[in-house]
């Protein structure tokens, strides 16, 4: 299995049609596709007969904290198939994602949200949980923005830091409320 990087815009449309139905399978009657605003890019995870067996999608946009402003990077829709979940494919796929996130000089953080049961999962793959941060989420405007410690949530935000300072960055997201704001289409990454 080998994994592949791409702009959503490129994405193959074979590749791109495997992707919308581990999506589909996975989240029933959520909307296919991300905001072009925030530059996405897939990562596949696929075998020698061109099938994808895991995929996630890395968004990225700029997040004001603590005065200073930040170039992060969200993982959203990691999925596996079904067939081959137990065997550490998603794993290695958001292991992966966090070793290209860390090799781009235009990212400071990796920052997302997971159901907090998952967050084990993405702490394997060199993800560290965040106490106390809550992602917010929509558009500044929205009158009552979706939030990880929002009614009927149970997230973790988990996060990697890339700067020069990570420590001092790490403890800028902590126990905060960070304004992510991804839009209407992406409302939480």
């Amino acid at each position: 299995m080998k994994v592949l990087v791409y702009e959503a815009a490129a994405l193959p449309a074979e590749l791109g049609g495997q992707v919308a139905a581990l999506a589909a399978a996975a989240w029933p009657g959520a909307s296919p596709g991300h905001d072009p605003a925030l530059a996405p890019r897939a990562l596949l995870l696929v075998d020698g007969d061109g099938t994808v067996a895991a995929s996630l999608a890395l968004l990225y946009k700029e997040i004001e904290v603590g005065g200073r402003t930040y170039r992060a990077a969200g993982l959203s829709a990691v999925v596996t198939r079904a067939a081959l979940r137990g065997r550490g494919l998603g794993g290695r796929l958001v292991a992966a994602a966090r070793a290209e996130l860390a090799a781009d000089p235009a990212v400071d953080l990796a920052l997302f949200s997971c159901d907090r049961p998952l967050a084990p999962f993405y702490e394997e793959a060199g993800f560290a949980p965040l106490p106390g941060t809550v992602l917010v989420g929509g558009t500044p405007e929205d009158p009552e923005p979706l939030a990880t410690d929002g009614p009927g949530f149970d997230k973790a935000v988990v996060a990697a830091f890339f700067t020069d300072t990570p420590d001092r960055d790490r403890a800028a997201f902590t126990g905060v409320r960070v304004p992510l704001h991804p839009g209407n289409t992406d409302r939480l990454w």
